[in-house]
């Protein structure tokens, strides 16, 4: 059996990672400071991402439903009609549970939970381990299937999530591993373990948002992190697979999912300046525009972020508004002229 051991990630990280992870915990903080001054544009932002990540989850697997059903389900204004709308409910739920108590406890119990409220109300499946071994395939572009990975034995899976959650645990209490690294190692694990017949996919991609909300990472409230995974979706599946190779052996590599997530991470931060500021906009002078995009963005940003962000501003406005924060010492420019991005001092 693989042998579940984070420690790694103290000392035998490429610092590539470490620094991206870093950048992120700054963008955590810098949004923090904004999420305090703006409830109300973070709350409208809220339903939408819920319907995002609902919607996107279940598409990845294949279970779909109308967008006027979908609407209705999330407002509880009808009933499910079919099997798929009854796990696109359950994973509804699932969600909401996660969003209300950000702090429940990650353990074996909870994580068949989770897969209890996908699944329990079509399956007799739910919330418990599979019960004969399973195989993850692929279809070539032929048609063909193939076996991709063969994931931990059913008669070894309680034993697996167990170890799993130790180790987790037990890297958590050592303040020298970034959280963010390790979340994305136990995800990469739990796929490899797949420990339910069916709905693996969605219960990871939970118990990402749930990982994220006990770090403090808040993005998935406001801006679907699902989604951003199904736009994403060949480079996710990649990912995986790259890291899941040699697993059983204990020679897997990690770095490629954690790469992933990490930069998963970071345009949902990029996707919620953008969001935050056209909720902004309103009836406000552009130049005003721009500064505020400047001020209240999370992560720094060029002056062709600012022009996408406001077409019909000129070039000649930006630079003017860039250049009056610069001599007033509320920006600071990083990077050469040419690629520069700007950021609150």
């Amino acid at each position: 059996m693989h042998h579940f051991d984070y420690s790694f990630l103290k000392d035998e990280v490429p610092g590539r990672l470490v620094n991206l992870s870093n950048i992120l915990y700054d963008i955590r903080a810098n949004d923090s400071i904004r999420l305090r001054n703006n409830l109300k544009t973070y709350e409208k932002l809220q339903s939408v991402a819920i319907i995002d990540s609902v919607r996107s989850s279940n598409a990845i697997e294949g279970i779909q439903t109308s967008e006027k059903n979908l609407n209705e389900l999330m407002k509880n204004n009808s009933k499910p009609s079919s099997h798929g709308e009854y796990e696109i409910l359950g994973y509804r739920r699932a969600m909401e549970e996660i969003f209300s108590f950000p702090s429940l406890e990650l353990s074996a119990k909870y994580i068949r939970h989770l897969h209890s409220l996908i699944l329990g109300p079509v399956s007799e499946d739910g919330g418990m381990y599979k019960a004969e071994n399973n195989y993850i395939q692929e279809i070539d572009s032929d048609g063909h299937y193939s076996v991709r990975f063969i994931p931990v034995s059913a008669n070894e899976t309680e034993e697996a999530m167990e170890q799993m959650i130790q180790a987790y645990y037990s890297a958590k209490q050592t303040a020298e591993i970034s959280s963010l690294l390790l979340d994305a190692c136990f995800i990469v694990d739990f796929l490899c373990i797949h420990p339910f017949r069916d709905g693996n996919g969605r219960v990871s991609r939970l118990l990402t948002n749930l990982l994220l909300l006990r770090n403090n990472f808040t993005v998935g409230r406001y801006i679907s992190i699902e989604k951003k995974i199904e736009q994403f979706k060949y480079n996710y599946y990649e990912a995986l697979r790259q890291s899941s190779s040699g697993w059983h052996e204990n020679r897997n590599d990690y770095a490629p999912f954690i790469i992933f997530s990490l930069q998963i991470l970071y345009q949902a931060y990029k996707d919620l300046d953008s969001r935050f500021l056209e909720n902004q906009i309103g009836k406000v002078p552009k130049s005003r525009r721009v500064e505020n995009s400047i001020m209240n963005a999370a992560l720094p940003v060029s002056k062709s972020d600012l022009a996408a962000l406001h077409p019909d501003v000129s070039v000649t406005t930006i630079e003017r508004v860039l250049d009056k924060l610069m001599k007033s010492g509320e920006i600071e420019m990083i990077g050469a002229k040419r690629n520069a991005r700007y950021r609150k001092k």
